[in-house]
């Protein structure tokens, strides 16, 4: 008896003296709907009426659209004027039923953790505790989050004294006081570099921010002024939603409220599950690599066996590269799951309700501390490098079971661009204020070709199908950054095709009138494509960043106009500015301070194509070469199309001749596949390239070298070297070298 109370006594001693609440990963692991509750099921049973339930599930879809739009119009954030949010309502248990129809959809499905871990820790704390009023944030992905620049903002809603659901949004903040400014670091090599780390934690009650918390918040970040607006805006917007909730329980009572949150999820996941079922059973393999950790080139391996059973859908990421401990191109796995669904909820079942339901008969599956699934321990301010190409992996995958599908929502679609090509920027604007963030026209990604016509240009981000990418004027009252050239498509900047994607834009930018400014950028791509196109179509090119430094452009220009060039091509080749230095680099550039007039270059890739170019109608290969989108090169050697060198009309006979010519050189090429395959594969990566991933043996992972290999049930994470310090040594051995010689 002793043994069992002194036992008793220190379980008790250690419930009440807990050390630290980090993620719960029964939450975290978990994006399942709750069990229905007995109010739930009770308010099922009251209300029943199909026409009352899809009545009140438009009010609250409404409600979450006008709130979207409140945000979007009172935000200060680019991320919140340009559309990278979303506003919603949850269930008194903590899933998302209901969100705004435009915005960032993966949130959606990452949301329901941190409401949960409020519900599961806080709502019983006797220092905390859950009550009419009381208004809660958080923006630490490790809890259920894209990245820390995201912060989320919820409400309790009571009804006589019972807790009925929550509102809130979740927005794309920018700056959180990271190493680097704009709440992106690729610099960052522990959680500890990535900023303000809000943990779900109460911030207010009678829906007012407590001022000792709000200061600290505002303390904790680059622009302070951005942080009390943008926390105000999710709030009203948030206010703004309960009083829509509270007006549907008056007029069609509480357990009508109660009803379509369930009934709506419920609904969901049963629709998707009918919808899977005609689906193919069978398995597609796929494998994306990302061309870098965003501070070295390497080859990062995401590799994916999608298998669809009967009304379930196995997305199984084991294989993918393990965890990197000081890079911050890790992704949390809720976050991978929210991205996954993003696949779903805009490319494949757009008509379906904006929830986490649409992803229920899904399970994914990843090695524990792999790149897609990594440890508390590793930053993930970069995720996007690795869960931008898991999407990829799914999109690309999808296809192979719609193509067979009984019934589809949308066309078949090829990849869609997939990273993220902007400037984030930091420094004194031209008010002398402190400023970080991100641009907004990364949301001009170059759409897919699909299987009956061609990609838009720079059309959406795959994160935000109804984002926007800014206005220019408006952008520069704020920031001293000029963009000389904005928004320009590039020529040959598509993937090839029956159907060719979409162009992506070039941007070619400078600032002045500061006395400080940086430059950034965070994006793959640059070495090896980071998307591709279907069934014989082609994916992107790869574009580096371009850089022309040592010349104010303004001066140079104030006589001579005819110097500046409008495109990167031109720029680069012609190099018109005297004296100044031309440089290519990876997308994945850290603060660099500029000068006045100093140019920085980037390039969007662009949409995958879809089916055999030798398929492409010879009329639409001419028009886009009259409309400048490619070249001769292009139509000639690609799309094997003769045009008349004066009118350039297509030649029909010229062409069907060229096109033939271009089979038989194929067939002459073409090899059987065991004859190919011994040719091809070799039993390790080869020496000279840094390979992240499995090889063959989907479980061993190797980890930068061919012979540096660990099991993929337990993965060794990776340390990377400074490449400052791989530099110097590389430096150290030519002296070394040029003193022996």
């Amino acid at each position: 008896m002793n043994v069992i109370a002194d036992k008793s006594l220190v379980e008790r001693f250690l419930e009440e003296n807990i050390l630290f609440l980090g993620p719960d990963p029964d939450i975290m692991n978990n994006h399942h709907l709750a069990a229905e509750t007995s109010a739930e099921a009770a308010a099922l049973a009251k209300f029943t009426g199909k026409d009352d339930l899809n009545l009140v599930r438009h009010k609250l879809q409404t409600a979450c659209n006008e709130s979207f739009d409140m945000v979007e119009q009172m935000g200060a954030a680019p991320g919140a004027k340009w559309g990278d949010l979303i506003s919603g309502v949850w269930t008194a248990s903590g899933d998302l039923a209901l969100s705004s129809m435009g915005g960032v959809l993966l949130f959606s499905v990452l949301t329901q953790h941190p409401v949960k871990f409020i519900l599961k820790y806080w709502a019983n704390e006797p220092t905390v505790g859950i009550r009419e009023g009381d208004i809660f944030m958080h923006n630490d992905a490790r809890y259920g989050n894209i990245h820390n620049t995201d912060q989320s903002l919820v409400i309790p809603v009571f009804h006589e004294g019972r807790l009925i659901c929550f509102t809130g949004a979740i927005v794309h903040e920018g700056e959180n006081g990271a190493i680097e400014p704009g709440g992106m670091p690729s610099k960052a090599e522990s959680p500890f570099d990535e900023g303000l780390k809000m943990s779900p934690i109460k911030v207010g009650e009678n829906y007012t921010f407590r001022r000792d918390i709000m200061t600290f918040l505002q303390n904790s970040v680059r622009e302070p002024k951005l942080q009390l607006e943008g926390m105000k805006s999710k709030l009203f917007a948030a206010m703004r939603m309960k009083t829509r909730v509270e007006e549907a329980i008056a007029e069609y009572g509480v357990d009508a409220v109660v009803a379509v949150l369930r009934k709506t999820l419920t609904d969901t996941a049963e629709e998707v599950r009918r919808r899977l079922r005609g689906w193919p059973d069978g398995k597609v393999r796929q494998n994306v690599f990302p061309d870098g950790t965003l501070r070295e080139n390497c080859l990062v391996k995401i590799c994916l066996e999608m298998e669809k059973r009967d009304d379930r859908l196995i997305l199984d990421f084991r294989g993918s590269a393990p965890e990197f401990l000081n890079r911050a191109n890790n992704t949390v796995l809720a976050s991978a799951k929210g991205m996954l669904a993003q696949e779903f909820l805009t490319f494949v079942w757009p008509d379906l309700p904006r929830n986490q339901a649409v992803f229920e008969p899904m399970t994914v599956i990843t090695d524990r501390r792999s790149s897609l699934n990594c440890s508390p321990e590793a930053p993930n301010a970069q995720s996007m490098m690795t869960f931008f190409p898991s999407f990829t992996a799914a999109q690309l995958a999808a296809p192979k079971f719609l193509y067979s599908a009984k019934e589809r929502a949308t066309d078949v679609i090829a990849g869609w661009y997939n990273m993220i090509v902007t400037f984030i920027y930091g420094g004194l604007n031209q008010y002398g204020e402190l400023v970080g963030n991100v641009c907004a026209d990364l949301n001009g990604m170059s759409g897919a070709a699909r299987s009956n016509r061609d990609g838009e240009h720079s059309v959406a981000p795959i994160f935000a199908p109804m984002a926007d990418i800014g206005e220019q004027e408006l952008i520069e009252e704020e920031v001293p950054m000029m963009k000389i050239v904005p928004n320009r498509v590039m020529t040959d900047n598509s993937g090839f095709g029956k159907f060719r994607g979409g162009h992506g834009y070039q941007q070619i930018a400078t600032m002045k009138d500061t006395s400080l400014w940086g430059f950034m950028c965070c994006s793959i791509g640059s070495k090896f494509p980071s998307s591709h196109g279907i069934f014989g179509g082609y994916g992107p090119g790869t574009y580096p960043l371009c850089k022309i430094k040592g010349v104010n452009v303004f001066e140079v220009m104030k006589d001579r106009r005819d110097l500046l060039r409008f495109s990167i091509e031109e720029l680069m080749n012609d190099r018109p500015f005297e004296g100044a230095t031309y440089t290519t680099h990876h997308m994945g550039l850290q603060l660099e301070f500029a000068t006045p007039g100093e140019l920085y270059m980037i390039t969007q890739g662009a949409g995958g194509g879809y089916g055999d170019v030798l398929e492409r109608d010879p009329e639409l290969v001419a028009k886009d070469f009259r409309d400048g989108l490619i070249s001769a090169r292009t139509v000639t050697e690609i799309y094997h199309v003769v045009l008349d060198p004066k009118s350039k009309a297509v030649l029909a006979e010229d062409t069907d001749a060229a096109r033939q010519a271009e089979r038989a050189r194929r067939k002459a090429r073409g090899k059987p596949y065991h004859e190919f395959v011994k040719a091809w594969v070799t039993e390790k990566p080869p020496a000279d390239l840094p390979f992240f991933g499995c090889w063959g043996d989907r479980s061993v992972i190797h980890r930068g070298t061919p012979d540096d290999t660990c099991p993929g049930e337990a993965i060794a994470p990776v340390m990377m070297p400074d490449p400052k310090d791989v530099e110097i040594a590389k430096l150290k051995a030519r002296l070394a070298a040029v003193g022996a010689a």
